[in-house]
Formats: C-alpha cells, sequence, structure tokens
C-alpha cells in the first residue's frame, strides 16, 4: 500500500465494456458496476458498503445517460478500485466537456452531473484524443476517512 492509502496501480482490481447504444445500456451498466462490486467483494475480500453499492449504481446511470444523450456511437465503462475507492470512467465520442449549472430549484432535469458531483470523492472530467472521459471517484466504506478493516491484496 502507497503512502497516500493507495494500493499500487498494479492491484487495482478493473473491468471495462463497451455499451453499444441499445435501450438497455443504462440498465446493462447499472448491473454490470453491481457485479464487478459483489466479485471485489467476493473474490479479494475488499469491503464495500450498500451506500457505496447504491452511490456507484447512481453514478454509472447519470454518467453513461449523459454519453447516450449527448453522443453518437460507443460509451466504454470503465470500474476499477484502488485502495479504498471506485473509480466510475466513462468515455464518449463527444470532446465537449460537460458543465454543472447553476443551481435552480424551478429547473426540472439536468441535475445529473450535480448529482454526481455531490456524492463523489473525486470528479474529472478531461479531454482524450477522440472524444471525453468523464471519472468519479467514490468511497467504498460509509466512512470515506475511516480504514478497511480485513482487506487482503488481490492475488
Amino acid at each position: 500500500m502507497g503512502e497516500d492509502g493507495t494500493v499500487p496501480d498494479e492491484w487495482a482490481v478493473r473491468t471495462t465494456v463497451a455499451l453499444d447504444g441499445d435501450g438497455s445500456d443504462i440498465a446493462r451498466a447499472r448491473h454490470l458496476a453491481v457485479g464487478f462490486l459483489t466479485r471485489v467483494q467476493g473474490e479479494y475480500g475488499l469491503p464495500v458498503s450498500a451506500r457505496a453499492l447504491d452511490l456507484t449504481q447512481l453514478v454509472v446511470s447519470e454518467l453513461v445517460t449523459n454519453a447516450r444523450k449527448y453522443a453518437p456511437g460507443p460509451v466504454l465503462l470503465d470500474l476499477r478500485v484502488v485502495g479504498d475507492l471506485i473509480e466510475v470512467a466513462v468515455w464518449d465520442s463527444d470532446p465537449v466537456l460537460p458543465v454543472a449549472r447553476a443551481a435552480d430549484a424551478g429547473r426540472v432535469g439536468q441535475h445529473g452531473l450535480e448529482i454526481v458531483m455531490a456524492v463523489s470523492q473525486g470528479f474529472e472530467a478531461r479531454r482524450e484524443p477522440v472524444g471525453k472521459r468523464i471519472t468519479a471517484r467514490l468511497a467504498l466504506l460509509d466512512d470515506p476517512g475511516g480504514t478497511a478493516a480485513g482487506r487482503r491484496r488481490p492475488r
């Protein structure tokens, strides 16, 4: 484990999937996120709180929904556990970076990015050689500053 409390990259547990743009992408992405975190718990002994499972599904849903809505073509969903965080990254073909809108209680919809930023420990939007990648980092534990007792390193 590094001095900053994260597991070195070679210990990262990750999965990446291409979503092809049919109507089931959002539900499929949520299902994949649940399966991934369940596997992380079972195979690697990493603790994942029920809250982290719910928030990961929410973030996956919001990011994939935005990618489907604003970018033509495929979407890549990358889930990676590093230390006590899960990184949810979504790549799409549109190079325009999202911008959080000013708070407006009267606005209906278009709150997804604000929600993602509010529940995340870290958020990054960056252009790629083609398109963009949006990454949100979420704590696996209910207490983001707490320790992950019983953690085993993957073999």
